[in-house]
């Protein structure tokens, strides 16, 4: 095991950390504002396509259901938290709320989404947001330290993998449990599991999060200690089930071995 510090005071011994990635390892919320705005504006494209004339509600019913507010996101809301499947489905309810049938709606969601996402492919932009200050060095060294590093998160498997790879951490993570895995976070099973893939004990792991279905997933499961990462988006996340916060990355360190 090794002893975890928080600003240089020690909070426990653990032999494995559960990171979440958008907002705690990276720096997601410009990106996920510019998907906001690209599925927003082909949704409001494919309305008129169907004959229809714009609505004047769909893109404020739309800014809502994404967690949008005055240029920030909600880090608690759909976009921020939930996983791709989740967001389509609130895209399909706002389609519904207006007038379109069940099908129509999803059908209306899923074009959408996968126009934004060709869209994308077709300018080669990378879909991997930049690592938050700080993150890289406390990887490194946690892992130095002999502890197991895993990511669960709502991102599918090959979205969390393209994003280690990207930053070259790759060799630092031991699992990930993604959106693809059963059952999804925030289900502690989804803990569990992880945690059984890396041989420890979920009291014997750390959990660190910037979402309260994520900490509270984690007391559930009986993780060892929940750490609140309040440093990732322009508003603060409200982290009532964190047993500590965290703001900076180089705050978080190891005791020196004697």
């Amino acid at each position: 095991m090794a002893q975890l510090l928080l600003k240089g005071h020690p909070i426990g011994n653990f032999n494995g950390v559960l990171f979440d990635k958008d907002g705690t390892l990276s720096h997601s919320e410009p990106h996920l504002l510019e998907l906001a705005e690209c599925r927003m504006t082909t949704a409001l494209d494919l309305w008129i396509a169907t004959g229809r004339s714009p609505h004047p509600e769909l893109r404020t019913l739309l800014s809502r259901a994404f967690g949008l507010e005055k240029n920030a996101l909600d880090p608690g809301g759909t976009l921020a938290v939930a996983a791709r499947q989740d967001n389509l489905i609130s895209t399909a309810t706002v389609f519904c709320l207006l007038g379109c049938s069940w099908p129509e709606a999803l059908n209306l969601a899923e074009a959408c989404f996968e126009r934004v996402d060709q869209a994308a492919k077709a300018s080669n932009r990378s879909s991997s947001s930049p690592l938050l200050s700080h993150a890289r060095g406390t990887l490194q060294h946690l892992k130095g330290a002999g502890m197991q590093l895993a990511v669960i998160s709502n991102d599918t498997r090959s979205g969390i993998e393209s994003f280690l790879e990207d930053h070259g951490l790759s060799a630092l993570f031991s699992s990930c449990w993604s959106a693809d895995d059963q059952p999804r976070k925030p289900n502690p099973d989804a803990v569990h599991e992880l945690c059984r893939s890396l041989n420890i004990p979920p009291k014997h792991c750390v959990l660190l999060g910037d979402a309260e279905t994520d900490l509270s997933m984690a007391r559930a499961a009986g993780v060892g200690i929940v750490i609140g990462y309040t440093g990732g988006w322009a508003r603060q996340p409200e982290l009532p089930s964190a047993d500590h916060l965290l703001a900076d990355w180089k705050d978080l360190g190891i005791a020196a071995t004697p």
